[in-house]
């Protein structure tokens, strides 16, 4: 069993794809119309084939209720991981990213913690 797709709430779509795509520099695989959305996902541009994340519209009150509990608690909605946690962080500052926490040695890992600016704190880590 392999994991193929892993979905995150947002609030617009759009604004979703182009922050994970202009800003993260994330590949769209698929964008097909359904009903007044899209299924919309991203890849690494490192693994086109890889696991999609489907930027997932959080309009369902369960999903909204949640994205914005989490994010009001500080808790990352996902986790990328990176090779190198302060070249990422720089290059994600120098496009406007907002951080909640810079980067932070947390046991064998390194991590910090950005705003993805669609209702989600996302955590990059490096092992």
């Amino acid at each position: 069993m392999n994991i193929i797709v892993n979905s995150i709430f947002v609030q617009d779509q759009e604004k979703a794809l182009a922050f994970y795509t202009e800003k993260l520099g994330f590949v769209k695989k698929v964008d097909v119309p359904v009903g007044k959305h899209r299924w919309l996902t991203l890849v690494s541009p490192d693994d086109l084939e890889g696991t999609e994340l489907l930027l997932e519209p959080d309009e369902h009150p369960a999903a909204k209720d949640y994205q914005r509990k989490i994010f009001a608690d500080g808790i990352p909605a996902t986790m990328f991981g990176v090779s190198d946690l302060e070249k990422e962080y720089s290059r994600l500052l120098e496009k406007g990213v907002e951080f909640t926490i810079k980067p932070t040695k947390a046991g064998e890992v390194t991590l910090a913690v950005f705003n993805d600016t669609c209702g989600n704190l996302i955590q990059i880590i490096q092992r």
